[in-house]
């Protein structure tokens, strides 16, 4: 029989101790404490919060202020790696295994896990290790010898077929509560996109009970997020070639002139006065997309680089430190001497689906959808990288019906090669679920997104951060039939156009 861990009592007055020296916070955010005071006391947690919450926190400060080891199963390595990063930046005590793990480096964090005092407090790994038996004889010992603490499954979504990023190795976490027991291990299962369907399954293949998991949700919507749809014709555009890039370089230097007029009045009162660079996202279809855009704003003068799954590992990593340090140093250390160019206005990353979950840089300012997302889903995931430190950001789709047309296609294509019939009538329903979000001009739009998730109704508080409620119904509509080409006219655009290959992550 398996020790049980040894249990060290904790208050209110230590969590807070810990926020504010650990993790260098003030307060904890509305629901935290509550969450975490749960998972200190042992239950089994379902969280599903908004992007921007701060959700790995509800794990991370319950593994500092424990006796032993709280396992992190994460599905993304880049998610795994930033975390990390930056727990060991805390000064926290922080492992990962992977399948980039060297064998001398595994070697030494599985020796002080088994020592039967381990210093690891955090142990990350993804999924795909877990279904392994060496690791899970691996857990097994540690959970024998009293030191398993807790299992914290982040972004849960992956293990339902009806979810956007399902991973079959999620499925395999079952044995979880089938073989950790006696005593059982609690498990904390979060996420910020789940609909009701793919709540019962996070439940269902996590064995996880629904009388006796403590549950604890927020509303999706952001708030401080102004969501806004932008309407163009391929197949008849304004100047005759392309109007979603022009659109995009006038979007851009709107914003340029801004901060070049607050820089100069900045200046008149201290000659060395120093704005940050605009930190911005910009969500492309395909890798190649990505990466001629960034050539194209390049050229342009902006700052921009382009991020995919097609990219050699170093030159992700160079392009993801790049983007993260000049969207979180200090203005007065990377500005150079003038300050008012294009180039030292912006930090703009042209990225696929790739660059998404876990992505946690306070300062990104707005989102921009390069064509139509995926689905709901990734919607809600992409442009909830925008505005994390809960100060306004925008969201912005740039939407076409050629492009609705294209993404049809793909996903319809997909889903006669997808063995998963749940997994391929998931799909469809998102991406008509995101077609309505970009063609709707009745309802506000926050309350589309609180809806999808099945949030409560009139939970969602928009306060005219949106577009249909800051110009209206009727004049968004107008807007949409001037922009958009009829229905007629881009399926026939786009049955012109060759067949092509593409990557979209």
């Amino acid at each position: 029989m398996a020790r049980g861990p040894l249990r060290r009592s904790v208050s209110i007055t230590d969590l807070r101790f810990t926020l504010r020296r650990v993790f260098g916070k003030d307060s904890f955010r509305p629901l935290q404490e509550e969450v975490i005071t749960a998972v200190l006391a042992g239950h089994d947690v379902f969280l599903c919060a908004a992007t921007s919450f701060g959700k790995s926190l509800c794990y991370q400060l319950p593994a500092v202020v424990s006796l032993g080891v709280t396992v992190v199963i994460s599905p993304l390595l880049a998610l795994m790696t930033n975390q990390v990063q930056a727990a060991r930046h805390l000064g926290v005590a922080v492992e990962c295994i992977n399948g980039k793990t060297g064998y001398q480096e595994r070697h030494r964090i599985e020796t002080d896990l088994l020592c039967g005092h381990p210093a690891t407090k955090l142990l990350y790994v993804t999924p795909e290790l877990c279904a392994t038996n060496h690791f899970r004889e691996l857990i097994m010992k540690i959970h024998r010898q009293g030191q398993l603490v807790r299992i914290a499954i982040d972004e849960a979504h992956c293990i339902s077929e009806w979810g956007h990023d399902f991973r079959p190795a999620y499925k395999e976490l079952i044995w979880l509560k089938t073989s950790l027991n006696c005593p059982s291990v609690p498990v904390m299962a979060v996420t910020a996109t789940a609909t009701p369907q793919v709540r019962e399954d996070i439940f269902k293949f996590l064995g996880l009970v629904t009388t006796k998991t403590k549950s604890f949700s927020t509303s999706t919507a952001r708030p401080n997020i102004h969501y806004e749809i932008q309407y163009f014709s391929e197949s008849n555009p304004e100047n005759g070639q392309d109007d979603v890039f022009p659109y995009l370089m006038s979007r851009l230097d709107f914003m340029h002139q801004r901060r070049v007029l607050r820089l100069r009045h900045l200046r008149q009162q201290d000659p060395g006065a120093a704005i940050a660079p605009i930190t911005g996202i910009v969500y492309v279809s395909y890798r190649a997309s990505a990466d001629s855009l960034a050539t194209k704003l390049t050229e342009a003068g902006v700052r921009a680089q382009s991020y995919h799954a097609g990219l050699e590992d170093a030159q992700r990593l160079k392009v993801q430190t790049s983007f993260l340090r000049y969207a979180t140093a200090d203005p007065r250390l990377i500005q150079s001497a003038d300050g008012h160019s294009l180039m030292s206005s912006f930090n703009i990353m042209c990225a696929t689906t790739a660059f998404g979950m876990g992505i946690d840089i306070p300062t990104i300012r707005f989102v921009i959808h390069y064509g139509l997302p995926r689905g709901m889903e990734s919607f809600a995931q992409e442009s909830g990288r925008a505005g994390r430190d809960n100060k306004s950001a925008s969201s912005i789709i740039l939407y076409t019906r050629e492009e609705k047309e294209r993404s049809e296609f793909r996903v319809k294509s997909d889903a006669n090669r997808e063995k998963s019939r749940p997994k391929a009538e998931s799909r469809l329903v998102s991406l008509k679920s995101i077609i309505g979000f970009c063609e709707n001009t009745d309802t506000c739009r926050h309350d589309l997104v609180s809806s999808y998730f099945g949030d409560d109704a009139g939970s969602a508080e928009c306060y005219y951060a949106c577009d249909v409620c800051k110009e209206g119904p009727a004049k968004l509509k107008k807007r949409k039939e001037k922009g958009l080409a009829a229905e007629n006219e881009a399926f026939a655009f786009t049955q012109r156009e060759p067949m092509r290959d593409y990557d979209y992550d």
